[in-house]
């Protein structure tokens, strides 16, 4: 190992660790924090704790409430995982090809990435609203009456997800669009020597190429969009009837609204747990590192 002789480098290395170390403590001091605080039975951040253990747990994990958020996140999450893989390649693929205004397309096709969640969400709002929402009116004109979007559990779960959808397939797009930036083009001009069409290259060269790319951002998703918790509760606030409640919204309702930070950590802690399972699964299944999956 070479040793850091310059001043420079030794600031360098003094830095890295200080990221690293700040690093590790926000995400490790509010997860131990949130552990501990499972283990008490407490009303407020100041009130007086009582230890009670793994009562908590106990308690969460023979709530129906709690199996009925751990589905809604499920749902959630793996139909906009899908929705924003399919239009992310798709688009991508777009992009990628030569046309007039190509890189204006790319620039415009990432703003919405770009756009705060309370932006999206007043805005979905707006176009949704029962009397004055812009659809709502477009709905009316064709004579579908008076759709109230978000007060019935099937449109309120599909307005987070195309939310969603709307907001995340842009990175998924810049991703893919980064991976197509790779594949040699001698490869799909070979193709196009034995006859292959557009359908066979992409599923015989684009999609074994881009594969370790499709695996990141699969993985990446699967745990921003498990833990969501903005665009839902601006949309929806969790209704209607807990339609769109998943487990971070039963967290911070039970925390926050019904004063039970035990029980809202132990959910917290529970999520965090059955996240790493799947994501142990994932990585058991589906080796990231590119001599694995050949062998």
């Amino acid at each position: 190992m070479q040793s850091f002789k310059s001043a420079s480098d030794r600031r360098l290395l003094v830095v890295f660790i200080v990221c690293v170390s700040a690093t590790l403590l926000l995400i490790l001091g509010p997860a131990l924090y949130a552990i501990q605080l499972s283990l008490f039975e407490a009303k407020t951040f100041v009130s007086p704790r009582t230890w009670v253990g793994f009562a908590n747990y106990a308690r969460i994990i023979v709530e129906p409430a709690f199996w009925h958020a751990l589905g809604i996140g499920l749902v959630f999450s793996i139909a906009s995982i899908a929705l924003q893989v399919l239009l992310g390649i798709a688009f991508a693929l777009l992009l990628n090809q030569a046309f007039p205004g190509r890189a204006l397309m790319r620039g415009v096709a990432i703003l919405p990435y770009l756009l705060p969640t309370v932006v999206i969400a007043i805005t979905a709002q707006w176009l949704l609203d029962g009397s004055l929402g812009l659809w709502t009116h477009w709905a009316q004109s064709l004579g579908f009456g008076r759709p109230h979007w978000f007060e019935n559990p099937v449109s309120a779960m599909l307005i987070v997800i195309l939310a969603s959808v709307w907001t995340w397939t842009p990175f998924v797009t810049i991703c893919f669009l980064a991976a197509l930036q790779t594949v040699p083009v001698s490869q799909y001009e070979a193709a196009r020597v034995d006859g292959a069409g557009p359908i066979m290259r992409f599923f015989h060269i684009t999609l074994p190429m881009v594969a370790p790319m499709l695996m990141v951002v699969i993985l990446l998703r699967s745990i921003w969009m498990f833990n969501k918790f903005d665009i839902i509760w601006l949309l929806t606030k969790g209704g209607p009837l807990s339609a769109t409640e998943h487990l971070p919204i039963l967290a911070y309702r039970k925390a926050f609204l019904q004063f039970d930070l035990g029980g809202g950590a132990a959910v917290a802690t529970l999520s965090f747990l059955l996240l790493t399972v799947l994501l142990a699964i994932y990585f058991h299944f589906v080796p990231l590192d590119e001599k694995e999956a050949k062998t």
